[in-house]
């Protein structure tokens, strides 16, 4: 008998272990005595570590410039922008979450020169924040935008003015209002890192709202969460949010008036049925 096999004798099967071809949640897991086999707690603290680089690892900025730089919408590249928040480093962003949903000055006063060249608002301004997670923008952000970006082109509803794309660095999800406010854009869509778990330190967020301005709710929001391969698909996500772009410049609104029914497959009799609530005695 091998060492495997003398191994493998040792583990007492979870009676759940079959559950888990359907999740990557961490059930079933078996034991060898009072512990975890040794494999699953490699597995356990492999992905804390992953999670924690996901949190601390700095943003890509070369690799996404050059992942971005081949964007265009309407037959026109999207420049991209680089732009920070008021928290300084990473350690102030992470214990000063209020710094890292304002832009910094600098940043606003050079989004307001670009806005003063521009003749009319922007449809959509599309910011780009490496959240909690730089992880889940430096794999996910750019096949996700090509996705959406063909969407957009491809609208036969009205053209889309669209800004340059704006990098954020050390950003929040509000940070996209200062962002919108500045650059004079109707509604803005953020594209962030989420909170990383330990089966998903790459998980891209989307925050869609109309009418961005500094001290906006998050009620008045709308969110695509867990984009990636392993999660919501890049051309799933695409097709969820470029039905609330469209509601919303319909709408003009998002949050909690704007439901997301990009997925609905009956359609609704335009006549409406009474029914009397008069109790008979």
């Amino acid at each position: 008998m091998s060492m495997n096999e003398e191994l493998s004798q040792l583990i007492h099967k979870d009676p759940w272990d079959k559950l888990r071809q359907f999740t990557q949640a961490r059930i079933g897991l078996g034991r060898v005595g009072t512990s975890i086999p040794t494999d699953e707690l490699l597995r356990f603290q492999l992905s804390h570590a992953q999670a924690i680089d996901a949190v601390h690892v700095p943003l890509d900025n070369k690799r996404l410039l050059a992942d971005l730089s081949s964007k265009e919408v309407l037959n026109r590249c999207l420049p991209a922008l680089l732009l920070h928040s008021e928290a300084s480093d990473r350690l102030t962003y992470l214990q000063r979450p209020d710094l890292g949903r304002k832009l910094n000055q600098k940043s606003i006063d050079g989004l307001k020169v670009h806005c003063d060249s521009q003749p009319s608002p922007y449809d959509l301004v599309i910011v780009i924040a490496d959240g909690l997670s730089s992880y889940a923008i430096n794999h996910h952000a750019a096949p996700f935008l090509d996705a959406l970006l063909a969407l957009l082109q491809q609208d036969n509803k009205g053209s889309w003015n669209i800004a340059p794309l704006c990098i954020v660095h050390q950003g929040r999800v509000a940070v996209g209002d200062d962002v919108g406010e500045a650059i004079n854009a109707r509604e803005v869509l953020v594209l962030i890192g989420e909170r990383p778990g330990l089966s998903s330190p790459d998980s891209l967020g989307l925050y869609l709202t109309w009418h961005p301005h500094r001290g906006t709710e998050d009620s008045l929001r709308n969110c695509i969460s867990n984009v990636r391969p392993e999660g919501l698909s890049y051309q799933a996500a695409a097709h969820k949010c470029f039905y609330l772009l469209e509601e919303s410049r319909q709408l003009k609104l998002t949050g909690v008036g704007l439901k997301d029914r990009s997925e609905d497959t009956v359609l609704e009799h335009k006549t409406t049925q009474t029914f009397s609530l008069t109790s008979k005695s």
